[in-house]
């Protein structure tokens, strides 16, 4: 179980890695002014909504834009913590991939729902999206994990430990 662990953590950290630019990078030109982005990185984000015709990029709807709000103030966040407690080995990365995991299946159920329900997606389009699915379910699913086999701790102490009455 130990070297699946270390193998799910480095795609993960991977995943976070990506996540980590591409959130504030790309995704943040939904919700805040052109202006404020570089001319490359709007011409990026262009392009990719072109190619892929991603329409939800392009509309815009209200939907869209909230979930794009939570990334950036609530999973975003869940990404820094993530890529520290995987690089730093830290005992409640179990705990923030959880979390991580579980917002963003609940995003992503919304979106391809959106996706697929509206028929205006191509498949190329769906191909993009789907993989954040087995992001989140990979993420949730590590997060019901435990980091190692040893006990926990409060400080120097066992987590759990009594000390005898006198």
């Amino acid at each position: 179980m130990g070297i699946l662990c270390k193998v799910v953590d480095m795609l993960l950290l991977v995943a976070f890695m990506v996540m980590l630019v591409a959130g504030p990078l790309i995704d943040a030109q939904l919700v805040l002014p052109e202006a404020t982005f570089p001319e490359l990185l709007v011409r990026l984000k262009q392009q990719y909504a072109e190619e892929y015709q991603d329409y939800l990029m392009v509309e815009k709807p209200h939907f869209f834009v909230a979930l794009v709000w939570l990334e950036l103030f609530f999973q975003w966040p869940l990404v820094l913590l993530n890529i520290y407690g995987i690089l730093a080995s830290k005992h409640w990365f179990h705990t923030t991939c959880l979390i991580y995991g579980a917002s963003v299946i609940t995003a992503m159920t919304a979106l391809l729902g959106e996706l697929m329900g509206s028929q205006k997606a191509s498949d190329k389009l769906l191909t993009v999206y789907s993989p954040f699915m087995g992001l989140g379910v990979l993420a949730f699913l590590r997060g019901l994990v435990p980091n190692s086999g040893k006990a926990q701790t409060i400080g120097k102490r066992p987590a759990m430990a009594r000390e005898k009455m006198a």
